[in-house]
């Protein structure tokens, strides 16, 4: 790749949208699900696999769980995006109400 094609790359990476949405992490060996939030769903899943690979995730549950079954067992899916034109505040609120939903939907616990 030329110098160029670099700088078109890294202006392309700089100049991408990203979703809000909510997410699941889902372990196929006990059927566990965890639902969360995130302003960024493709930086969400980046961190949620590079803390749980660490062994350094907040939430214990799904660190003990990742710990005991090994990658290979979890799975991220994403369940629902915000609209792209809603405000900051809307998406705020619309994201924290959709975490509930989807918690209540799945029977499952709340990632931090």
């Amino acid at each position: 790749m030329d110098h160029d094609e670099k700088k078109a790359a890294i202006a392309a990476y700089k100049e991408r949208k990203s979703v809000s949405g909510i997410y699941a992490v889902i372990c196929n060996a006990t059927g566990e699900v965890w639902v969360g939030a995130s302003r960024n769903l493709e930086a969400q899943q980046n961190g949620l696999w590079f803390t749980l690979r660490l062994g350094q995730h907040i939430h214990k549950p799904l660190q003990a769980a990742y710990s005991e079954h090994g990658a290979a067992a979890f799975r991220y899916e994403e369940l629902d995006r915000v609209p792209e034109d809603y405000s900051e505040m809307a998406c705020k609120d619309d994201l924290k109400r959709r975490k509930a939903l989807w918690q209540a939907r799945l029977q499952a616990e709340v990632l931090l």
